[in-house]
């Protein structure tokens, strides 16, 4: 497509910025919290239209009619496929939402990028990855912190072959006390999950891409239930969560082999009695390793050991790795540029996910298809 954008001075002195071609016609499929991060950065776009905005709840569908000049609103995103004929659709429901629209968008011949995780089940994302090839079109796994400039970093040493043969990864996203009081992730039946699905899946999908997304071939997982779904009188960031509905895990560890012989370590904790919060991860290779929180690699040079750590990195936080993210599927579409999360890698980590949980229930190692 021959499409650009030129900026304008304005009277202001603000630059202006004018799209020159076709815009892309987004829908959003879930309205809630996570969905206004979504609109703000879509909306900043020139080369985006938002058409569309489907939710069961009526409040939040007036509410991004109102806040963001959001036209037409639907409860149902196959009336929305069939009367607005979107070009891409961003999905931000709950995680057990997003097989279906997912599926449905990529037959109404509809880009998809879908929010973390991918789906429930590695059954749903192999359906979603078949629909959207039969379509032709492009569907992507919202995993932002691939995008972070520490973890752009570590890639591009690995593929230099700075740290040789990956060995060993540990991860960890561990809250002390921060379970969600809104939404639904305390609940399993539309969640899969509790820390391991909502925040392990973030560390675990930026160290394996780091590493060279190697194929998982097993898992083993072991899941603690202890506090969330009991009442709590703690002074925390997050309290009063609904804990009768609780049936998620609030710890969760898991151990992941690869087919090229490299192990991955992963904890995850929506609460948990450790010092304070953790979210990093390191890996080992056999000529170096590195750690992402603080950002540094360890190898030998000249005969020396030796600690690098970046003089600059380019700033990052959560609204410019969703602006990265977005940007990156948004080129997708329009100008077929390479996708840094394929609905591929986001089936490689589902799988990873499952093992854990499947290990967990099982009491033993359980393999990866």
């Amino acid at each position: 497509m021959a499409n650009s954008a030129v900026s304008n001075e304005s009277l202001g002195g603000e630059k202006k910025v004018e799209y020159k071609g076709r815009k892309l016609a987004v829908a959003l499929v879930g309205c809630g919290g996570i969905s206004e991060l979504h609109l703000k950065t879509l909306a900043a776009m020139p080369e985006v239209e938002i058409v569309a905005g489907v939710d069961n709840n009526p409040e939040r569908l007036a509410l991004i009619q109102e806040k963001y000049g959001i036209k037409k609103v639907y409860k149902d995103w196959k009336v929305m496929l069939k009367e607005v004929k979107p070009d891409a659709v961003d999905i931000c429901t709950p995680n057990g939402v997003h097989a279906q629209p997912a599926i449905d968008a990529s037959n109404a011949g509809c880009h998809v990028i879908t929010e973390k995780p991918m789906a429930m089940t590695t059954a749903e994302c192999v359906k979603m990855i078949a629909a959207a090839r039969k379509a032709g079109k492009v569907l992507v796994t919202g995993f932002q912190y691939r995008y972070h400039p520490v973890t752009q970093m570590i890639k591009r040493f690995r593929e230099e072959g700075q740290f040789g043969n990956i060995m060993f990864v540990k991860c960890q996203a561990l809250r002390r006390r921060g379970i969600p009081n809104w939404g639904v992730f305390g609940q399993k039946a539309l969640q899969g999950g509790g820390p391991m699905i909502d925040i392990g899946v973030h560390v675990i999908e930026m160290a394996h891409y780091a590493m060279g997304c190697p194929r998982p071939v097993a898992a083993t997982g072991n899941v603690w239930t202890y506090m969330g779904n009991k009442k709590s009188n703690v002074v925390s960031c997050w309290p009063n969560w609904d804990w009768k509905t609780y049936t998620v895990e609030d710890l969760a560890i898991g151990h992941i082999r690869f087919e090229n012989g490299a192990v991955l370590h992963i904890e995850a904790s929506f609460a948990a009695h450790i010092e304070k919060d953790i979210w990093n991860f390191n890996m080992i290779g056999d000529k170096g390793s590195c750690n992402w929180d603080p950002a540094a690699v360890f190898t030998d040079k000249a005969g020396t050991m030796v600690n690098m750590t970046p003089a600059w990195l380019p700033h990052a936080d959560f609204p410019s790795m969703f602006a990265t993210k977005l940007k990156n599927f948004v080129d997708g579409c329009l100008k077929g540029t390479p996708l840094e999360a394929p609905g591929e890698d986001g089936l490689a980590v589902q799988k990873m996910l499952e093992g854990v949980y499947r290990s967990a229930a099982a009491g033993r190692e359980v393999k990866i298809d």
